[in-house]
């Protein structure tokens, strides 16, 4: 492993966390950082000695600010607050969002305002390095003073507590120290209301949506346009001279995408003079709706980002005379573009399911159901009841969860940003439009072999091929279900996007022009 990551120093990015995740980069501590994390911990053990009264390290927390800690049990302080705010519920988020809660979490501590010891620091990545994940529940944030149940489950096994995957198996943690030969960590003042203050669940939702939707909007581009192939559709609406006078970068790009692989394509120029004037919505305004859920998901980048370098802990500790408890904590600098970012993804779905109704109903040519003997087959008619239920599914999960607020800790807390939920409705969403898109790929493919011998740009033609390297074309009915996941599962790995940007290259075929640098996903 070559690349290293210093962690408190360089700045993070969805790419970078995401390559620690998965083993590619590798986090570390350099000695300047060792340094003012030192710093910062000697500000802690200070104010301790001095009986200087500071939330949180020597007081009691939430509503029970205003009760003394004697310094003698300002360890065991620490030790408790794991333990009671440890109250989560639900099935266990994916490991892979647990090791960016764990790796976003270390980058914060290692800025120097938190007071935590080194060892701490160092066991959190001896977690990391060696896929030692914390199972932490799913439900149970509030997104406000941090995510504190999730970040208490995830951060109880360096104490002993709590259960992990190791292994590929879910352990407790006391068995896995008894393997491995070490013991808990002992926390200091501070420490461990420092692990548990933050919004590190729901950044790394964030983080993993980011990824997520920027594939789904490469891929909706890319299916559309298969889509309109197959239904003979024009590329006139995504003439650049159109989007100049109305200049939305996201829908500049789109329009360049989809121009760019309808560009000398056989199907097209066998129809420029059929008479038809113009095309349903779905097909030619997809550089507006593509488009404004693109410029939603840079804002979601940028947030994202910001985040990711920030400190979100309470109180922060400047010097031993100098601490500040504010609300660096709060989620709703993410929960509003999280939720913002549900509606556009949501959005893609709904003018995918508009193309797929279209394609099986018969119409510029194609056979009802997509299949040449309907009546005895059923054909295509049932994968678009799928496409119905998603969307209605996503538009139940797009009220905004940043919109409510219930209050908690007998009111201390009188306002919550919900962001948790916001996050995790978000990669719901996704998930849901990853099938819708996988159906209308389907559909894409199907309508094309309609349309032969003639055939689309370079880029669409090798889309269609690996299509149909994973499903055949349909004469009879068969159980689409399977068809649905070989498909599914070339959209969620990206390797359809990656056929696309690979015979982009080959025909040196600028898929995504200048506006690349403002779009790409790092």
């Amino acid at each position: 492993m070559s690349v290293i990551f210093k962690y408190g120093i360089d700045q993070l990015t969805v790419g970078v966390v995401l390559d620690i995740a998965a083993g590619k980069t590798k986090g570390v501590l350099t000695p300047e950082v060792i340094t003012k994390v030192n710093t910062s911990n000697g500000y802690v053990q200070q104010i301790v000695s001095q009986h200087t009264t500071v939330y949180g390290i020597n007081t009691g927390f939430g509503p029970l600010c205003d009760t003394k800690i004697s310094e003698e049990d300002t360890r065991a302080l620490q030790y408790n607050i794991l333990q009671s705010h440890s109250v989560g519920v639900g099935n266990p988020i994916p490991e892979e969002i647990a090791r960016i809660m764990l790796i976003t979490k270390v980058h914060a501590l290692a800025q120097g305002y938190s007071g935590a010891a080194l060892s701490t620091l160092e066991r959190i990545i001896w977690h990391i390095e060696h896929h030692v994940t914390p199972l932490v529940p799913e439900k149970g944030s509030v997104g406000a003073s941090g995510d504190l149940a999730p970040l208490s489950h995830l951060f109880l096994p360096l104490i002993g507590l709590g259960k992990v995957w190791y292994k590929g198996q879910a352990t407790s943690m006391e068995a896995v120290l008894q393997q491995e030969g070490i013991q808990p960590v002992v926390l200091g003042p501070k420490e461990g209301l420092a692990l548990i203050n933050g919004t590190q669940f729901i950044l790394s939702f964030a983080v993993k949506a980011v990824q997520r939707l920027y594939n789904a909007l490469e891929a909706a581009d890319i299916i559309g346009a298969l889509s309109l192939e197959g239904l003979m559709g024009t590329h006139k609406p995504f003439d650049p001279r159109l989007h100049a006078i109305r200049p939305f970068p996201g829908n500049q790009l789109v329009a360049h995408r989809l121009k760019t692989m309808l560009d000398n394509s056989e199907i097209m120029a066998s129809h420029v003079d059929c008479g038809r004037v113009q095309d349903p919505y779905s097909l030619r305004c997809m550089p507006q709706v593509h488009g404004a859920s693109r410029t939603a998901w840079l804002h979601l980048l940028e947030l994202t980002t910001i985040e990711l370098n920030a400190v979100t802990d309470n109180p922060i500790i400047f010097s031993d005379t100098d601490t500040i408890s504010g609300g660096n904590f709060h989620g709703q600098p993410m929960a509003l573009p999280l939720d913002y970012a549900t509606v556009a993804a949501a959005e893609l779905g709904n003018i995918s399911d508009r193309r797929s109704y279209m394609m099986i109903e018969g119409r510029y040519g194609l056979p009802k159901l997509l299949i040449a003997d309907a009546g005895l087959n059923s054909g295509f008619m049932i994968p678009q009841y799928t496409t119905a239920a998603l969307v209605t599914e996503n538009k139940t999960l797009c009220f905004p969860a940043s919109a409510d607020s219930v209050p908690t800790s007998l009111g201390q807390e009188d306002h919550v940003s919900m962001g948790s939920i916001s996050g995790r409705k978000l990669n719901q969403v996704i998930g849901n439009l990853e099938y819708i898109l996988a159906i209308e790929l389907l559909y894409a493919a199907q309508a094309v072999d309609f349309r032969r011998p003639l055939k689309s740009g370079p880029i669409l033609e090798a889309v269609h091929r690996y299509a149909r390297e994973k499903v055949s074309f349909a004469d009879k009915d068969r159980i689409f279900a399977y068809d649905i996941e070989a498909l599914h599962q070339i959209i969620t790995d990206h390797s359809l996007v990656r056929v696309a940007n690979e015979a982009a290259a080959q025909h040196q075929l600028p898929l995504n022009g200048i506006y690349h640098d403002q779009f790409g996903l790092y």
